[in-house]
């Protein structure tokens, strides 16, 4: 069988890996972000959940991570510490041969286990804007050498009032970095955080016909809150 992935010049430990997890054909968005990505531009995509956008950005970014540097290399932003995890443990799986070193961070898990693991050494950093803050205030988090900005679901960070934790984290970057940013919809607002923190960003929309899966029925029933449990049942 004939991995597809191969073609977008990843390293090879990374195109055994997808096609070890079975994929072997990039969906629409990873076929349209990696090369770009791999060429060192930015790039603004405009994607829903589940169109494959976290590999989209963590293939290009593992793909060139210096191993065993002694800095962070890489930065994800993320909306909620769901997003953050689940963006974490996808880039450890796709990196797992590399031997990338991958941490999330976010509010209401205790500081010492993040803190210690900084210490240690990371490659790449996922996080959402406060715990990101706060490590930043506590001098354990330094963002001045990283290479690589995701800004995932911005617009849901934005929505969520992080704006100005986005511009400040985005300040103790380097100038000159590559910075990628996703999400649903590209508000004014979405597009003025584009416009002042990324360098000519190449814009690349994926359109999905539907919102739901095809195969799902929904339904809605109206009722008094008492009795919402006995409607459910």
């Amino acid at each position: 069988m004939t991995n597809h992935f191969a073609r977008l010049q990843l390293h090879p430990e990374l195109v055994q890996t997808v096609n070890t997890l079975g994929y072997t054909e990039p969906t629409p968005i990873q076929s349209a972000v990696i090369p770009v990505l791999m060429a060192g531009q930015d790039v603004t995509g405009q994607a829903k959940t589940g169109t494959g956008k976290t590999a989209a950005f963590a293939l290009p970014m593992l793909n060139n991570l210096t191993l065993g540097a002694d800095h962070v290399q890489a930065l994800v932003l993320a909306p909620t510490r769901e997003l953050a995890m689940q963006v974490a443990k996808a880039i450890r799986e796709y990196g797992r041969d590399l031997g990338a070193r991958v941490l999330a961070v976010y509010g209401g898990a205790p500081y010492p286990p993040q803190i210690r693991q900084l210490n240690q050494g990371v490659d790449i950093v996922v996080g959402t804007p406060g715990r990101l803050m706060d490590l930043m205030k506590r001098k354990v988090l330094d963002l001045s050498q990283v290479d690589m900005v995701v800004l995932d679901e911005a617009d849901e960070m934005l929505s969520m009032g992080f704006i100005e934790d986005i511009e400040t984290i985005l300040g103790a970057t380097p100038d000159v970095r590559q910075t990628a940013l996703f999400s649903a919809t590209l508000s004014p607002q979405v597009r003025r955080l584009a416009n002042g923190y990324m360098h000519k960003p190449q814009a690349i929309t994926i359109q999905s016909e539907n919102m739901t899966v095809a195969n799902i029925e929904q339904r809605y029933s109206l009722v008094n809150p008492r009795d919402k449990t006995a409607a459910l049942t």
